[in-house]
């Protein structure tokens, strides 16, 4: 195998771990928003005057951190998808 050619197979075996962590973590922030949601009490949704409640609020995060790593994911197979092509 050439140099050039081990570069680009070491290159895109990191690309695809990176995208295996990616994907992972977005699993991983999924099942904490969710896990999130069903911890919501009846008390969280009557209390709407008082601003956003701290359930609310956990929830937002980890969903924000869903689309961050989903982003992030996609972002890695475009690369991928580019350095099958060259």
């Amino acid at each position: 195998m050439s140099e050039r050619s081990m570069s680009s197979v070491m290159g895109n075996t990191f690309l695809i771990i990176l995208l295996i962590g990616a994907m992972l973590a977005t699993l991983f922030a999924l099942i904490r928003g969710v896990i999130a949601f069903l911890k919501t009490t009846e008390e969280d949704l009557k209390n709407a005057g008082s601003g956003p409640s701290i359930s609310s609020q956990k929830q937002n995060k980890a969903m924000m951190h869903r689309v961050m790593f989903q982003a992030l994911a996609i972002l890695l197979v475009v690369i991928l998808l580019f350095a099958a092509r060259g």
